[in-house]
């Protein structure tokens, strides 16, 4: 293994699942689906033995069912999935140098260059028996010079194993795997690549660069490096104190307390949609208040990880309303999302209506294509002189900076 490039990819495997069963041992072995409890709900996770039956996440619960009908149906709890998260975090935290959480249960560590001090192998497998016996949890790693190789890698190793990719085997590795197991390769892509009769990842080897982007655009390059092993991203190291927020300042100081509510429902919900739209979770909700006399009082809530209007807004309002003081006239307000991970909206699945989910996606589409102001709760109208800039990087969002007024 080169020592100047070596990069463990961790996945804690059927997360939701091995949580609960963690808590009920009879569930070991058995068809397990997480999700909505009722026939509108969608699956969240499942089991090995329930993806069997050909059950999969964001699955309607009531065709998961008709599928294995002897599955055990689980609600779920989010705060004890994100308990566990953090717990893992913490341990990783402790053992490697520089670590990267993409999501509630999925991580990079990059132990370039310890090589001269340890056998990164070695230590890698050691930190995976650290993280199985303190939380009991079933977890597989990957081990390569780059990410994408050794997230591949984790997925051939799973169910809670292990895989080491020798530097310099990247490609005979790679090559007869399918084309589906390249990261950023979704549904629509591999259904592309299928229609030219492109099924295994050595075709794409072998293919030219040029015919790639002619056929998949800028995307068919990036595929084209990565069906090659070619990754140069570096592991980005996690910060929970990375947040998205927004403030508003008032002209004119004031005690309207529905006018103050309409706006941080509006707030809260333009950085849900923020979240969605960079495929992130946040942990934690900070609410903000500055009264006439400049005194400003904050208080916050972690919360399990969600990108959810529903969770994230009343969440919102409960902070505020313990901090409103009505005798004192109002500045300034202001919402504050942070402890933020990859993850776009699996999370909060086992939590929703599949319609619910559905009314999210297109309320989102709508955003996406004419801005994101146009789609928004009756009670937040108040809040349309909101600064639209990207809570992100401080900038107009580019559609919105790019559209015609």
């Amino acid at each position: 293994m080169n020592a100047e490039n070596t990069i463990m990819h961790m996945d804690l495997d059927t997360f939701f699942v091995s949580v609960e069963r963690l808590y009920d041992s009879k569930l070991n072995g058995k068809p397990v689906l997480i999700g909505g409890v009722t026939d509108r709900g969608v699956v969240a996770a499942c089991s090995y033995e329930a993806r069997e039956y050909g059950i999969h996440s964001a699955m309607p619960m009531k065709r998961a069912k008709e599928l294995c009908p002897e599955a055990i149906q689980i609600r779920g709890n989010s705060g004890t999935y994100s308990k566990y998260s953090e717990m893992v975090t913490e341990i990783i935290k402790e053992t490697v140098p520089v670590y990267e959480k993409t999501s509630i249960d999925e991580f990079y560590a990059d132990l370039s260059g310890l090589e001269r001090f340890h056998n990164s192998f070695q230590m890698a497998c050691e930190l995976r028996e650290r993280i199985k016996l303190e939380t009991g949890l079933p977890i597989s790693f990957g081990l390569s010079k780059n990410k994408t190789v050794s997230k591949v890698a984790t997925g051939v190793a799973k169910p809670d194993n292990r895989l080491k990719i020798e530097y310099g085997t990247e490609k005979p590795f790679l090559a007869p795997l399918s084309v589906s197991k390249i990261p950023m390769v979704g549904e629509k892509t591999q259904q592309t690549l299928f229609s030219l009769g492109v099924k295994k990842i050595l075709t794409i080897q072998e293919m030219p660069v040029e015919l790639m982007e002619k056929v998949l655009g800028k995307n068919g390059i990036s595929i084209w490096k990565k069906a090659n092993g070619i990754d140069n991203s570096p592991v980005v190291p996690y910060n929970e104190r990375k947040s998205i927020s927004t403030e508003r300042t008032f002209d004119r100081d004031t005690i309207d307390v529905v006018k103050l509510k309409g706006i941080l429902l509006a707030m809260a919900e333009n950085l849900a949609f923020q979240l969605r739209r960079g495929l992130k979770l946040s942990a934690c909700v900070t609410v903000k208040v500055r009264y006439s006399d400049f005194n400003t009082y904050t208080l916050q809530s972690r919360i399990p990880y969600t990108s959810a209007d529903h969770i994230l807004i009343p969440k919102v309002m409960e902070l505020f309303n313990k901090l409103y003081n009505k005798r004192l006239l109002v500045r300034l307000i202001g919402v504050r999302f942070s402890h933020l991970v990859e993850g776009g909206y699996q999370i909060n699945l086992f939590e929703d209506a599949e319609e619910v989910i559905n009314l999210y996606h297109a309320m989102d589409k709508i955003r996406d294509k004419y801005g994101d102001r146009k789609v928004m709760r009756a009670y937040g109208i108040e809040a349309r002189s909101i600064s639209r800039f990207n809570p992100f990087t401080g900038e107009p969002p580019p559609l919105l900076a790019n559209r015609r007024q």
